[in-house]
């Protein structure tokens, strides 16, 4: 084997499936994609399940603070598993384990029993830690930003999917003449089984490292898996699971209550207003990439100091477009105004990953899932306004606009530093790794 197919990849040729590195890109990319199936595959199904259920708006917000609270300790866990395991077997299980409560929802007949199905469905979301780490493990620095800012960005546009797709699963199934209790329910069997396909194909055409699996290369005997928790002390890394709670914790809020919100605010059919999310989702398409590109090329003139006044001005501009749609008064405007925010959002999750990584080069999985569990501290803080009785759908976007803003202002004043062992070393810690 030539030396070259053991390195990580200094290009990204993005549509190929030649090479371990590239075939490890795609799968990873799909296994997010799946996940979100598993993940979000309820939430444009919500205005069925809440009438079935007659759940209050204070249980639809428990559900939504569920669906991403578990995430948060999950994501904790797989970032250090993805060290000490490797990527591929963590991937493995994770998909295995957490399609058993993705097959079993469609058993809860309480509010209580779905909330403890939700919050278990909660776990797969930690898969993002896994196609962070993963690709960063196949692409060298100059390209690293860019490679999981696609992963990244293409794993999240199963949001957007999710949201258009399961309702046409729901409609297939009560045009074979269930009823809607019955057919959400029988609707989760699919993203279970695509879980489980997904699992081989992990566990069959991907590797750890580009040189091969952690056993096979010998890795646990060269490295001391001791977590040094001595990187907590860093601010940058706070900073970035703030900047992190502000673009995807707002990104699973919306996908968690977009077709509620469509459903109430306009009158929309469950179809519609999930076809209408579904197109918030699909920003991830170019988006994410976008802000992983910039970044990358930011960081080339300016170093990783660039690219942290990138991350505080797409936040900033995410802000200015959540307070926007919070102001929409027709639905032509809402959704104008949601493709603006949904931009810089999904750019600003590209930037902060490409900046990521290169904090501190000896706990990337450590670090990675940290601000991973940002994001999802973020969806479970906005969930607890969207539970309240005491304020509507219109004033929580406000809110969390204004919230955005202000973080986007502490990313500014955050002093990002470029890395003393400089680009060169940074690409050794992959080969290394």
């Amino acid at each position: 084997m030539k030396a070259s197919t053991l390195q990580p990849l200094k290009k990204l040729p993005l549509f190929s499936l030649k090479g371990l590195q590239m075939r490890t890109f795609h799968i990873t990319w799909l296994m997010f994609f799946i996940c979100f199936f598993g993940w979000f595959g309820l939430a444009p199904l919500m205005p069925t399940i809440r009438d079935e259920m007659g759940l209050t708006k204070e249980q639809v917000g428990n559900i939504i603070i569920a669906s991403v609270s578990s995430t948060i300790i999950a994501r904790l866990i797989i970032g250090r598993l993805c060290d000490i395991l490797g990527p591929r077997k963590t991937a493995v299980w994770l998909l295995i384990i957490g399609s058993v409560p993705v097959f079993s929802v469609g058993l809860a007949r309480s509010y209580e029993t779905f909330l403890l199905f939700r919050l278990a469905i909660g776990v797969i979301g930690a898969s993002f830690v896994i196609t962070q780490y993963h690709t960063s493990m196949m692409f060298a620095a100059n390209i690293k930003g860019t490679a999981n800012a696609i992963t990244g960005g293409w794993g999240n546009l199963g949001g957007g999917v999710t949201n258009m797709v399961m309702p046409l699963i729901f409609a297939g199934i009560v045009g074979f003449g269930y009823g809607p209790a019955y057919a959400w329910r029988y609707a989760m069997i699919v993203p279970g089984i695509l879980m489980l396909i997904v699992a081989f194909l992990y566990w069959r055409y991907t590797k750890d490292t580009p040189a091969g699996n952690f056993d096979e290369i010998d890795r646990h005997t060269k490295q001391n898996h001791k977590t040094d928790w001595k990187v907590l002390k860093d601010w940058r890394i706070w900073a970035l699971t703030l900047a992190y709670a502000m673009c995807f914790g707002m990104e699973i809020t919306f996908d968690n209550v977009a077709a509620l919100h469509f459903v109430d605010a306009f009158s929309l059919s469950q179809s519609s207003a999930g076809f209408w999310a579904g197109i918030f989702g699909f920003m991830n398409l170019f988006a994410r990439a976008l802000g992983g590109i910039a970044a990358d090329k930011v960081g080339l003139s300016y170093g990783i100091r660039g690219k942290g006044v990138l991350l505080g001005l797409v936040l900033l501009l995410e802000g200015l477009g959540v307070l926007l749609f919070a102001q929409a008064g027709s639905f032509l405007f809402a959704i104008v105004s949601m493709l603006t925010f949904a931009l810089f959002l999904k750019m600003a999750n590209g930037v902060t990953y490409a900046i990521t990584p290169f904090v501190n080069k000896k706990n990337v999985g450590l670090i990675s899932g940290i601000v991973g569990a940002g994001g999802n501290a973020g969806g479970m803080f906005f969930g607890f306004l969207f539970k309240s009785n005491q304020i509507t759908y219109t004033e929580a976007f406000q809110y969390i606009g204004f919230i955005i803003l202000g973080v986007a202002f502490v990313i500014f004043a955050t002093p990002f530093k470029k890395s003393k062992s400089g680009l060169v070393e940074d690409t050794e810690l992959i080969i290394q790794a």
